[in-house]
């Protein structure tokens, strides 16, 4: 049995005033037409044909793609009457919608909570002013951390999105803004590595020199410190990188970044490195690591990321990875002899 599964609902750039230099959905929206209703019904019908059978605990409706409580509210009203219907039949169990900091006020929670949405997503991106203006994201900080508290007192579950590596930003940026996020103490959290896209801004700075990605190790470490921050914390890291779509991937939109569709993956490899090699004390001629069968992947690293990394560092010495089920997810020790 899944435990969660989303039926993600796109609304491509459907509310979004502005023009942050990151993004693309105005090109990509005017290659498409906008969601009908029955467009919608048949969405979710598609993917509860599958996860009605595979007895899934947790089904949600998730709203994505645009500053959802920025749509005139008569579409909103449609699109969330449609939702809730699936709830109150129960056949979903949670509505979940994304948005922009300042396009969150009392009236508008107000009026979510009538259709009994459960998760308001922000797209915060980063607490840093400088960051925030050089994006053209048209609020600053306050913003934020407003909004953020009137949504847990309004009862929402918070959801937190941030971006590395975007104008101005360093890693101690983002780091700062990882605990900044902490401390607001979200239900969950987003990281997304910035990727220059096709038609943006940010691909006009990238070609006149003006802006330079990360690259995948400095986007790889800088979220490593984040994700840290989140686990400590006790907040659920639900997205680590940006997800394959018929526009995200290599030969696609992306123009600039070094995009990579197991992100995640490469990130808690690097984590789970880390905790082998802290336990590599003095000298041996072997280290076989342990680990439980779900944890066996990201212990070797994506493709085999880690095994190349100690046999190159350490080439005096041999490596073996075996699971250990008596052990737990997350939990590891290294036998050297």
């Amino acid at each position: 049995m899944k435990e969660h599964a989303n039926i993600p609902i796109f609304l491509p750039h459907k509310g979004c005033p502005n023009d942050c230099v990151f993004c693309n959905q105005k090109v990509i929206t005017a290659k498409l037409k906008p969601l009908s209703k029955d467009e919608v019904i048949q969405i979710i019908e598609t993917y509860l044909s599958t996860l009605l059978v595979n007895n899934t605990k947790t089904i949600e409706i998730a709203f994505f793609g645009g500053s959802f409580t920025g749509i005139p509210i008569e579409e909103q009203k449609e699109y969330l009457k449609i939702a809730k219907d699936y709830m109150d039949r129960g056949l979903v169990h949670r509505i979940r919608l994304s948005t922009r900091p300042d396009y969150i006020n009392g009236q508008i929670l107000e009026h979510l909570k009538l259709f009994n949405v459960s998760t308001i997503e922000l797209g915060v991106q980063s607490f840093d002013d400088d960051v925030l203006r050089l994006t053209n994201r048209g609020h600053n900080s306050q913003c934020i951390y407003q909004s953020s508290e009137l949504i847990k007192q309004y009862g929402f579950d918070l959801g937190i999105q941030l971006m590395i590596g975007l104008p101005g930003d360093t890693r101690k940026k983002s780091v700062e803004s990882a605990k900044k996020t902490a401390e607001i103490g979200p239900k969950n959290v987003r990281i997304y590595p910035t990727m220059v896209l096709s038609g943006t801004k940010l691909e006009e700075m990238y070609h006149k020199g003006g802006y330079t990605p990360l690259n995948i190790e400095d986007a790889i470490e800088t979220t490593k410190q984040m994700y840290l921050i989140f686990k400590r914390a006790g907040i659920n890291v639900i997205r680590v990188g940006l997800k394959s779509t018929d526009h995200i991937g290599k030969g696609k939109d992306v123009v600039a970044g070094d995009y990579h569709p197991a992100f995640r993956q490469l990130v808690e490899g690097d984590l789970i490195k880390d905790i082998l090699e802290d336990q590599l004390k003095g000298s041996f001629q072997k280290a076989v690591f342990y680990g439980h069968i779900s944890s066996l992947s990201n212990m070797i690293g994506n493709g085999k990321r880690n095994k190349i990394y100690f046999e190159k560092k350490y080439p005096d010495q041999s490596f073996e990875f075996k699971i250990d089920n008596q052990l737990v997810k997350d939990e590891f020790r290294v036998e050297l002899v």
